[in-house]
């Protein structure tokens, strides 16, 4: 057995352990947000945040989970990044989305004042086939500034 915390909630786990985080998700836990896309960790489409990092699920045996924090798209709830993506129409299939959201969660909470080069540099290793690469860019600048608004004190 193996305990894994999964947005916030303790989960005993009975699988290998270089089983994929993924396939864990998924399978044993009922969390579909993140999607098996190539399976190689060159997509992005299984993005997750393990400590606050953008991590391909795919990629990561859950034996180095424990007493690691493990965030799914699913444990966001409606926040500014996906409210971003829906005012900038960023999804055409969605596949890539939950993937996408996350990756530029993890970003916007490491560096809320990034750099368009910054962006493009951290979003870039998430593919989206349906080539919405540039809303999905807006959405991230538009989160950012949602986001800094957010933190000002208003009078």
């Amino acid at each position: 057995m193996i305990r894994l915390t999964v947005n916030g909630r303790d989960h005993d786990v009975d699988a290998e352990p270089d089983t994929p985080l993924l396939y864990v998700l998924r399978d044993e836990l009922g969390l579909n947000g993140a999607k098996f896309g190539c399976g190689l960790g060159q997509c992005g489409a299984c993005t997750v945040m393990l400590d606050g990092q953008a991590v391909f699920s795919c990629l990561t045996p859950i034996a180095i989970l424990p007493g690691r924090n493990v965030r799914t798209i699913e444990g966001l709830g409606m926040n500014a990044v996906q409210h971003a993506f829906i005012d900038e129409q960023a999804a055409q299939c969605g596949y890539c989305i939950a993937g996408m959201v996350m990756r530029a969660q993890s970003l916007l909470e490491h560096n809320p004042h990034p750099s368009e080069q910054e962006i493009r540099q951290h979003m870039a290793v998430n593919l989206c086939r349906c080539g919405t690469h540039m809303r999905i860019l807006a959405a991230v600048r538009r989160a950012a500034g949602a986001m800094r608004s957010a933190r000002v004190v208003k009078p």
